[in-house]
């Protein structure tokens, strides 16, 4: 049967948060865990993806110093992106040989679950030709990046809830001069719990599993 852990884990440092992908994508290529998806909120932060240019960061680093914003170099796709408080951000960590193995075909899955988790709320959104992630008319709400090693999946998608918007003046968002939105912007108040929901059951029903389990912390099990 094929099963998928949830796991809220509140708000975590990013290197921590990482570190905790390394060593589950490990254990889920060894077969020792089932597929897991980190739902997780973040401090602020950048992320610059393998294909990201630090010309992307507007801001000084004097600045970025001084509004506390951590910078990650990392190994998924994509360029560079914004991570802070009021996004849920999803870790999947997924063993891609017992669902697709393609990559076009899992990122699509990603895009699909979020426009689905969206419309729950009356929210029109929409996957963009040529352009990762998934859009509304006012602009971006969730940006996508994966990585994949040996089929196991880690990074994944980031939902801007009840994000600071002014923070992704910082940067060039994904190396696109376009406009970035969230729910609260669209005018969409709803408790994190109901988004947390809404993503979870959609992930599950886009990736066919038949099992979803919620777990209110990471563990070793």
């Amino acid at each position: 049967m094929r099963r998928l852990e949830v796991e809220l884990l509140g708000r975590v440092p990013y290197a921590d948060a990482w570190a905790l992908q390394r060593s589950l994508a490990e254990r889920r290529k060894r077969g020792e865990t089932c597929d897991r998806l980190l739902l997780v909120e973040h401090p602020h932060v950048l992320t610059l993806g393998r294909n990201g240019r630090r010309e992307n960061i507007l801001a000084a680093p004097e600045r970025l110093r001084q509004l506390g914003v951590e910078i990650h170099e990392i190994d998924r796709g994509g360029d560079i992106t914004y991570h802070g408080p009021g996004q849920i951000v999803g870790y999947p960590i997924v063993d891609l040989r017992e669902w697709k193995r393609d990559v076009v075909a899992y990122v699509r899955a990603i895009e699909e679950s979020i426009i689905a988790a969206l419309a729950r709320f009356g929210i029109d959104s929409f996957a963009e030709p040529g352009a990762t992630g998934v859009w509304t008319r006012e602009g971006k709400i969730c940006a996508i990046g994966v990585h994949i090693s040996r089929w196991v999946t880690t990074h994944g998608f980031a939902l801007n809830w009840k994000t600071d918007l002014s923070y992704f003046g910082l940067i060039v968002p994904c190396g696109l001069h376009k406009p970035v939105t969230s729910m609260e912007a669209l005018g969409v108040d709803v408790p994190l719990e109901a988004v947390h929901e809404a993503v979870a059951g959609e992930f599950v029903r886009s990736f066919g599993y038949e099992a979803l389990i919620i777990a209110a912390a990471a563990s070793a099990a």
